[in-house]
């Protein structure tokens, strides 16, 4: 299960439901035959794919969790460190259809139980020369413009992260902790819509953005949250002395220059599966640590984080839509649908603003959270349809 410890009061009250929200976000694409589909089995110890080879273009893995534990399914380049795709938060007893865009090339196949730590039963993966792209001249000029858009999207977030984060840590490291306390939401905000793109690099995302209850035994703890902790220290917490928030400080700056460095790369590339497919990621962010409070635990700025996924997965969406209309009749009602969605959330959220922000989560009321989760579950929905529409 996703890590639900240390709930408040109104988070704990719908925590179950959060959680099967998230396990069943990504209902199965009944559009996909059963045939078409390759099968992959997890396990709470492995994961088995049942074929190891695939053409080229839309490739759709019908994958079925059978152990006790939440567990996510990667494909992960040769290197094996760039994640060329990854469907998290499948749930025990759940069955999806995730439909991916890959190249001709080598992969690797793995699962990840619970979530954290290190990709197991990797296994070779090939992708084999597809059929001739069967995409207009004028389909593939909107692929190449969404894909363009946002990747410079994705390059603009990295780049305001990376100059709010050098502010951040600086007043972080010289003691000013009501600067820093300040700062950290509106300095998250810029990770959070782009988290799904920073995943792909592997480390990146647990050097970042790592919480406490979801770490290893041994491992070390470094990032936006063990900061946090220092700035909202719980009763009995010894804060950081100044040594060791230089040390914090500078590697938190040092990792997001490294992300900052690797979107502006010559060769770094999106493919339009990847931007849809982010979007649905992002409202699994929300639906698995944010609803249930679990994000931001010293701080209680989750409703921060919430808004900056929305902001995020409507980006995306925003960039792949003129392509979702011309998919018929099934691609103009998602985008409506989308459309309606994204509004309502949209509305429900502004209703908890606070001067430039949000107000602290745990102000929010039962009904009221349950609002955001309903409006959750009805966004989550369409968007997990969205990749299978696009690239069929």
């Amino acid at each position: 299960m996703p890590r639900l410890r240390h709930l408040g009061p109104i988070a704990a009250s719908l925590a179950g439901a959060a959680v099967a929200l998230a396990l069943t976000g990504c209902v199965p694409n009944r559009a996909v035959a059963e045939a078409e589909a390759i099968q992959v089995t997890l396990t709470d110890t492995s994961c088995t794919v049942k074929t190891a080879t695939a053409p080229a273009g839309p490739v759709t893995f019908q994958v079925s969790n059978t152990g006790s534990d939440v567990n996510e399914f990667e494909v992960l380049a040769q290197d094996k460190l760039r994640i060329a795709a990854e469907r998290e938060n499948i749930g025990p007893g759940t069955t999806i259809n995730y439909v991916v865009q890959l190249a001709e090339g080598s992969y690797y196949t793995a699962c990840r139980k619970g979530m954290v730590g290190s990709p197991t039963s990797l296994a070779k993966f090939t992708v084999t020369a597809g059929s001739s792209d069967t995409k207009t001249a004028s389909e593939s000029k909107q692929v190449a413009q969404a894909v363009g858009n946002y990747l410079a999207y994705v390059k603009d977030q990295a780049g305001e992260l990376l100059t709010a984060t050098t502010t951040f840590a600086a007043a972080y490291e010289s003691g000013d902790d009501a600067a820093a306390r300040a700062q950290y939401p509106a300095a998250r905000t810029f990770y959070e819509r782009i988290e799904p793109t920073a995943a792909q690099f592997g480390d990146i995302d647990p050097a970042l953005d790592l919480r406490e209850a979801d770490l290893e035994p041994g491992q070390e703890w470094i990032g936006w949250h063990r900061i946090e902790k220092d700035l909202w220290a719980p009763a009995g917490f010894t804060t950081s002395d100044a040594a060791a928030r230089k040390t914090l400080g500078g590697r938190l700056v040092a990792d997001t220059r490294r992300l900052y460095d690797l979107v502006h790369a010559t060769d770094f590339t999106l493919s339009l599966d990847q931007i849809s497919n982010g979007a649905a990621g992002l409202m699994e962010e929300v639906s698995r640590t944010k609803i249930t409070g679990e994000e931001e635990i010293f701080s209680h700025t989750d409703l921060w984080d919430f808004h900056a996924n929305v902001e995020g997965a409507e980006v995306a969406y925003g960039t792949v839509r003129a392509i979702l209309l011309e998919k018929g009749a099934t691609g103009t009602a998602t985008a409506k649908q989308l459309d309606s969605e994204f509004a309502t959330i949209n509305t429900l959220l502004a209703q908890h603003k606070e001067a430039d922000g949000f107000v602290s989560y745990p102000q929010l009321t039962t009904p009221q959270v349950k609002a955001l989760q309903d409006s959750v579950n009805a966004l989550s929905e369409p968007l997990s349809r969205l990749t299978s529409i696009l690239v069929k």
